[in-house]
Protein backbone atom coordinates (compact mmCIF):
# COMPACT_ATOMS: atom_id res chain seq x y z
CA UNK A 1 0.00 0.00 0.00
CA UNK A 2 1.57 3.51 -0.88
CA UNK A 3 0.15 6.28 0.75
CA UNK A 4 0.73 9.42 -1.67
CA UNK A 5 0.98 12.95 -0.02
CA UNK A 6 0.60 15.51 -2.44
CA UNK A 7 1.78 18.47 -0.31
CA UNK A 8 1.20 22.01 -1.33
CA UNK A 9 4.87 24.38 -0.70
CA UNK A 10 3.75 27.41 -1.71
CA UNK A 11 5.47 29.59 -4.06
CA UNK A 12 9.29 27.79 -2.58
CA UNK A 13 9.38 30.34 0.39
CA UNK A 14 10.27 27.81 3.35
CA UNK A 15 8.01 29.96 5.38
CA UNK A 16 5.05 29.64 3.42
CA UNK A 17 4.78 25.62 4.16
CA UNK A 18 2.14 24.91 6.87
CA UNK A 19 2.91 23.31 10.05
CA UNK A 20 0.79 19.87 8.53
CA UNK A 21 3.56 20.24 5.73
CA UNK A 22 6.59 20.18 7.81
CA UNK A 23 4.57 17.38 9.51
CA UNK A 24 3.84 15.15 6.57
CA UNK A 25 7.34 15.50 4.93
CA UNK A 26 8.86 14.39 8.36
CA UNK A 27 6.32 11.12 8.52
CA UNK A 28 7.21 10.42 4.75
CA UNK A 29 9.81 7.19 3.76
CA UNK A 30 10.01 8.98 0.48
CA UNK A 31 10.17 12.15 -0.91
CA UNK A 32 10.52 12.62 -4.61
CA UNK A 33 11.97 15.93 -5.91
CA UNK A 34 11.44 16.34 -9.63
CA UNK A 35 14.38 17.53 -11.91
CA UNK A 36 12.83 20.07 -15.19
CA UNK A 37 16.37 20.32 -17.18
CA UNK A 38 19.34 22.51 -16.56
CA UNK A 39 17.03 25.95 -17.63
CA UNK A 40 15.02 25.23 -14.61
CA UNK A 41 17.52 24.16 -12.10
CA UNK A 42 16.33 26.87 -9.92
CA UNK A 43 13.10 25.10 -8.88
CA UNK A 44 14.82 21.66 -7.52
CA UNK A 45 16.97 23.44 -5.72
CA UNK A 46 14.58 25.51 -4.14
CA UNK A 47 12.90 22.00 -3.51
CA UNK A 48 16.39 20.81 -1.79
CA UNK A 49 16.32 24.04 0.14
CA UNK A 50 13.19 23.39 1.66
CA UNK A 51 13.98 20.01 2.73
CA UNK A 52 17.73 20.87 3.89
CA UNK A 53 15.53 23.10 6.07
CA UNK A 54 12.47 21.80 7.54
CA UNK A 55 13.48 17.82 7.29
CA UNK A 56 14.43 16.82 10.83
CA UNK A 57 13.84 13.15 10.31
CA UNK A 58 15.96 10.56 8.43
CA UNK A 59 13.60 10.79 4.98
CA UNK A 60 15.65 9.43 1.98
CA UNK A 61 15.17 12.47 -0.91
CA UNK A 62 15.25 10.91 -4.31
CA UNK A 63 15.55 13.11 -7.53
CA UNK A 64 14.05 12.30 -10.64
CA UNK A 65 14.31 13.58 -14.54
CA UNK A 66 10.52 14.97 -15.13
CA UNK A 67 8.70 14.00 -18.86
CA UNK A 68 9.00 17.37 -21.06
CA UNK A 69 5.67 18.25 -22.50
CA UNK A 70 5.72 18.48 -26.65
CA UNK A 71 5.23 21.65 -26.95
CA UNK A 72 4.78 21.56 -30.37
CA UNK A 73 1.85 19.42 -30.92
CA UNK A 74 -1.35 21.26 -32.33
CA UNK A 75 -3.75 19.31 -30.08
CA UNK A 76 -2.70 21.44 -26.77
CA UNK A 77 -4.86 18.70 -24.31
CA UNK A 78 -4.15 16.04 -25.97
CA UNK A 79 -0.32 16.35 -25.76
CA UNK A 80 -1.03 16.94 -21.86
CA UNK A 81 -2.71 14.00 -21.66
CA UNK A 82 -0.09 12.29 -22.85
CA UNK A 83 2.46 14.28 -20.67
CA UNK A 84 0.14 13.16 -17.91
CA UNK A 85 0.76 9.27 -18.60
CA UNK A 86 4.46 10.00 -18.99
CA UNK A 87 4.72 11.83 -15.72
CA UNK A 88 2.12 9.02 -13.92
CA UNK A 89 4.74 6.36 -14.92
CA UNK A 90 7.52 8.08 -14.10
CA UNK A 91 6.07 8.33 -10.03
CA UNK A 92 5.16 4.75 -10.53
CA UNK A 93 8.66 3.41 -11.42
CA UNK A 94 10.11 6.05 -9.14
CA UNK A 95 7.88 4.44 -6.20
CA UNK A 96 8.32 1.28 -7.38
CA UNK A 97 12.37 1.18 -6.83
CA UNK A 98 12.61 2.99 -4.09
CA UNK A 99 9.64 1.73 -1.93
CA UNK A 100 8.79 -1.68 -3.23
CA UNK A 101 7.39 -2.83 -0.12
CA UNK A 102 5.06 0.00 0.46
CA UNK A 103 4.90 3.29 3.03
CA UNK A 104 4.41 6.53 2.57
CA UNK A 105 5.86 9.10 -0.02
CA UNK A 106 5.45 12.49 -0.61
CA UNK A 107 5.65 14.81 -3.73
CA UNK A 108 6.47 18.63 -3.13
CA UNK A 109 3.72 20.45 -5.12
CA UNK A 110 4.13 24.08 -5.96
CA UNK A 111 1.57 26.24 -4.48
CA UNK A 112 -1.59 24.28 -4.09
CA UNK A 113 -2.21 20.95 -5.42
CA UNK A 114 -5.72 21.78 -5.77
CA UNK A 115 -5.83 24.96 -7.57
CA UNK A 116 -4.48 24.92 -11.66
CA UNK A 117 -2.22 21.90 -11.10
CA UNK A 118 -2.91 18.59 -12.56
CA UNK A 119 -0.83 16.28 -9.60
CA UNK A 120 -4.50 15.06 -8.73
CA UNK A 121 -5.11 13.88 -11.92
CA UNK A 122 -1.87 12.36 -12.44
CA UNK A 123 -1.78 10.60 -9.17
CA UNK A 124 -5.56 9.28 -10.37
CA UNK A 125 -3.13 7.58 -13.03
CA UNK A 126 -1.61 5.37 -10.58
CA UNK A 127 -4.74 3.85 -9.33
CA UNK A 128 -6.04 3.32 -12.99
CA UNK A 129 -3.21 1.27 -13.70
CA UNK A 130 -3.46 -0.72 -10.64
CA UNK A 131 -1.02 0.52 -7.42
CA UNK A 132 -2.97 0.52 -4.40
CA UNK A 133 -2.97 4.32 -3.54
CA UNK A 134 -4.29 6.75 -0.91
CA UNK A 135 -3.38 10.06 -2.04
CA UNK A 136 -4.17 12.80 0.55
CA UNK A 137 -3.59 16.84 -0.37
CA UNK A 138 -1.97 19.24 1.84
CA UNK A 139 -2.66 22.85 1.35
CA UNK A 140 -0.57 24.90 0.40
CA UNK A 141 -0.58 29.02 -0.31
CA UNK A 142 -1.81 29.70 -3.94
CA UNK A 143 0.34 32.40 -5.81
CA UNK A 144 -2.79 34.31 -5.47
CA UNK A 145 -3.01 34.64 -2.07
CA UNK A 146 0.88 35.10 -2.68
CA UNK A 147 0.39 37.79 -5.15
CA UNK A 148 -2.67 39.19 -2.87
CA UNK A 149 0.11 39.63 0.16
CA UNK A 150 2.52 41.26 -1.94
CA UNK A 151 0.24 44.03 -3.31
CA UNK A 152 -1.40 44.66 0.43
CA UNK A 153 -4.98 44.33 -1.74
CA UNK A 154 -7.87 42.24 -1.14
CA UNK A 155 -8.85 39.45 -3.90
CA UNK A 156 -12.20 41.09 -4.14
CA UNK A 157 -14.22 44.16 -4.43
CA UNK A 158 -16.94 43.79 -1.56
CA UNK A 159 -19.29 40.98 -2.20
CA UNK A 160 -17.33 41.26 -5.82
CA UNK A 161 -17.23 38.04 -7.61
CA UNK A 162 -13.97 36.43 -8.91
CA UNK A 163 -13.20 35.06 -11.94
CA UNK A 164 -9.84 32.76 -12.33
CA UNK A 165 -8.60 31.91 -15.75
CA UNK A 166 -5.58 31.05 -18.10
CA UNK A 167 -3.38 32.92 -20.14
CA UNK A 168 -4.71 30.87 -23.28
CA UNK A 169 -8.58 31.16 -22.40
CA UNK A 170 -8.07 35.25 -21.84
CA UNK A 171 -6.24 35.35 -25.31
CA UNK A 172 -9.03 32.88 -27.16
CA UNK A 173 -11.67 34.67 -25.22
CA UNK A 174 -11.15 38.15 -24.21
CA UNK A 175 -12.45 39.19 -21.12
CA UNK A 176 -14.61 36.78 -19.43
CA UNK A 177 -18.21 38.11 -19.98
CA UNK A 178 -19.63 39.81 -16.93
CA UNK A 179 -16.17 39.50 -14.81
CA UNK A 180 -15.29 42.29 -12.14
CA UNK A 181 -11.84 40.79 -10.99
CA UNK A 182 -9.90 38.76 -12.83
CA UNK A 183 -7.04 36.21 -11.77
CA UNK A 184 -4.98 35.08 -14.92
CA UNK A 185 -2.39 31.82 -14.64
CA UNK A 186 -0.28 29.84 -16.00
CA UNK A 187 -0.14 32.76 -19.35
CA UNK A 188 3.37 31.96 -21.08
CA UNK A 189 3.10 35.00 -23.02
CA UNK A 190 1.07 38.84 -22.06
CA UNK A 191 -2.48 37.62 -22.50
CA UNK A 192 -3.10 40.88 -21.31
CA UNK A 193 -2.06 42.62 -24.40
CA UNK A 194 -5.10 41.32 -26.47
CA UNK A 195 -7.02 43.42 -24.39
CA UNK A 196 -8.83 46.61 -24.72
CA UNK A 197 -6.03 48.28 -21.75
CA UNK A 198 -8.02 51.54 -20.83
CA UNK A 199 -9.87 51.50 -17.69
CA UNK A 200 -8.29 48.59 -16.43
CA UNK A 201 -5.87 48.02 -13.54
CA UNK A 202 -3.66 45.33 -13.03
CA UNK A 203 -1.57 43.63 -10.40
CA UNK A 204 1.06 41.38 -11.42
CA UNK A 205 3.78 39.76 -9.80
CA UNK A 206 6.62 36.97 -10.82
CA UNK A 207 8.53 35.11 -8.08
CA UNK A 208 6.32 35.08 -5.70
CA UNK A 209 7.79 34.87 -2.12
CA UNK A 210 11.38 34.31 -3.65
CA UNK A 211 14.77 36.70 -3.23
CA UNK A 212 13.86 37.58 -7.22
CA UNK A 213 10.42 38.66 -6.67
CA UNK A 214 8.79 41.12 -9.21
CA UNK A 215 5.90 43.17 -8.43
CA UNK A 216 4.53 45.92 -10.54
CA UNK A 217 0.92 47.16 -10.98
CA UNK A 218 -1.13 50.09 -12.26
CA UNK A 219 -3.12 51.03 -15.38
CA UNK A 220 -3.18 48.38 -17.99
CA UNK A 221 -2.58 51.04 -20.79
CA UNK A 222 0.13 52.39 -18.94
CA UNK A 223 2.11 49.41 -17.33
CA UNK A 224 1.47 46.63 -19.73
CA UNK A 225 4.42 46.91 -21.37
CA UNK A 226 6.74 47.61 -18.88
CA UNK A 227 5.35 44.00 -17.55
CA UNK A 228 5.96 42.76 -20.62
CA UNK A 229 9.76 44.21 -21.00
CA UNK A 230 10.41 42.90 -16.98
CA UNK A 231 9.16 39.55 -17.77
CA UNK A 232 11.06 38.98 -20.66
CA UNK A 233 14.57 40.18 -19.27
CA UNK A 234 13.81 38.06 -16.11
CA UNK A 235 12.80 34.92 -18.22
CA UNK A 236 15.99 35.75 -20.07
CA UNK A 237 18.14 36.36 -16.77
CA UNK A 238 16.77 33.49 -14.84
CA UNK A 239 16.11 31.26 -17.99
CA UNK A 240 12.54 30.66 -16.30
CA UNK A 241 9.36 32.65 -14.80
CA UNK A 242 6.38 32.07 -12.75
CA UNK A 243 4.15 34.87 -12.61
CA UNK A 244 0.17 35.76 -11.95
CA UNK A 245 -1.69 38.79 -12.08
CA UNK A 246 -5.08 39.90 -11.58
CA UNK A 247 -7.21 42.90 -13.40
CA UNK A 248 -9.92 45.12 -12.30
CA UNK A 249 -12.25 46.75 -14.42
CA UNK A 250 -12.33 50.20 -13.24
CA UNK A 251 -15.25 50.76 -10.56
CA UNK A 252 -17.78 52.43 -13.33
CA UNK A 253 -17.61 49.60 -15.57
CA UNK A 254 -17.75 46.50 -13.73
CA UNK A 255 -20.41 44.06 -14.23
Amino acid sequence: MIDLALIGIGTGNPDHLTAQAVQAMNRADLILLPRKGDAKSDLIDLRRAICAQLLTAPVRVVEFDLPVRDATAADYLAAVQDWHTAIAATWQAQIAAHLPDGGKVALLIWGDPALYDSSLRIADRLADAGMDVAVRVIPGITSIQALTAAHTIPLNRLGGPITITTGRMLRAHGWPPGADTVVVMLDGGCAFDTLPSDRVTIWWGAYLGMAQEALIQGPLDEVGPRIAAERASLRARHGWIMDVYLMRKDQDDAG
